[in-house]
């Protein structure tokens, strides 16, 4: 028997207060007022971080979250406001992402908008522009996942409505303990709002700086 298809947000970053990003998000700051090396230093500081340029990193807890990141991923579902700062009907398609020509997916993405635009590919990544409600998303995006999981990238706003809709089977969110925003894009006010539905293992970073928080549905 093959295993189930889950819908899984993986290393989803909020302050200490909830927030996943802050106010004011524009094409110099596509976090806002958040500081985006504060809320992921945790994971910029691991040896599996992509982005590392140098050797070295640390082991441990924060690196295996890190490398679980992308395993057996086989497509992802994003808002629009995680793809870029635009609102509204789409002015232009010069756009295409925060990621430059190698986005880090690898696999297909599911951008939710009210604005659709034709999907296009950069390297191995194929963005497609989609309305309707989480369930009838996250069932195209199962189908173009082709047996592996699907992974709910955010923002805030995105992984409530699929929370909402009782849609995800597994949540990692990682609370930057000394980061508070005051306003911004808010995942929870307490991640005691989840614990209706979802079983809970908090555990602080070995490194401190990062609590986990690793959900899993009942």
């Amino acid at each position: 028997m093959s295993e189930p298809q889950l819908l899984r947000v993986q290393n989803f970053n909020v302050s200490r207060d909830g927030f996943g990003a802050g106010e004011g998000q524009s094409l110099e700051r596509p976090f806002g007022h958040a500081d985006p090396a504060a809320m992921f230093a945790w994971a910029g500081a691991t040896a599996s971080w992509p982005m590392r340029t140098d050797p070295g990193g640390s082991r441990g807890l924060d690196d295996y979250l890190t490398r679980d990141y992308a395993r057996n991923i086989g497509a992802e579902i994003m808002g629009r406001n995680k793809f870029g700062p635009q609102r509204g009907p789409w002015k232009d398609f010069d756009w295409q992402g925060w990621w430059g020509e190698e986005p880090p997916f690898r696999t297909p993405v599911f951008v939710m908008t009210h604005h659709e635009r034709p999907s296009f590919t950069l390297s191995d990544t194929t963005f497609h522009f989609v309305g309707g409600d989480p369930a009838a998303v996250l069932e195209r995006a199962k189908e173009e996942a082709r047996g592996k999981d699907v992974r709910l990238g955010g923002g805030a706003a995105t992984i409530r409505e699929f929370l909402d809709a009782d849609l995800v089977d597994t949540l990692h969110v990682a609370v930057s303990d000394d980061v508070e925003l005051g306003s911004g894009s808010r995942l929870w006010e307490s991640p005691e709002e989840l614990l209706d539905r979802f079983h809970l293992d908090v555990v602080p970073s070995p490194r401190g700086g990062v609590t986990h928080h690793l959900f899993w549905h009942k």
